[in-house]
């Protein structure tokens, strides 16, 4: 496998293990109360999380931080508007873990995050690795 491709599937790797951290296991109960609300501390907390993984990665990726401080900015937008709508979509709808739609507004969320990611992997390739 040429160094380039393995760098890149790395890096994926590195925003998932962060993504895995930051939104399964250092959420806090203020991060996941009353998310409903456009106006949310706790989110915005939440999305800084990430922010900061990301912070990490990009650096151990060897990226300047005139790359990285930018991407961190428009991560923790995407970020609070994507868990915004899930949070509110579930209030709309009244749903709950016992309910298939909850599940799907879940899978919806972390694909949308996902993607995100490879938005950032894309960006990192056309404007640091190459």
């Amino acid at each position: 496998m040429p160094e380039f491709v393995g760098s890149v599937l790395l890096l994926l790797c590195a925003l998932q293990v962060k993504h895995m951290f930051a939104d399964f296991f250092l959420q806090t109960s203020k991060m996941l109360s009353g998310r409903c609300a456009y106006v949310h501390m706790g989110r915005a907390q939440h999305a800084g999380v990430h922010v900061i993984g990301s912070i990490i990665v990009f650096a151990l990726f060897g990226s300047p931080l005139s790359f990285i401080l930018p991407l961190a900015m428009l991560e923790w937008v995407v970020h609070f508007h994507i868990d915004f709508a899930k949070a509110r979509y579930c209030e709309m709808k009244e749903l709950n873990p016992q309910q298939a739609r909850f599940w799907q507004a879940m899978g919806a969320d972390q694909a949308l995050h996902q993607l995100t990611y490879i938005a950032m992997g894309w960006a990192w390739i056309k404007y640091v690795a190459l």
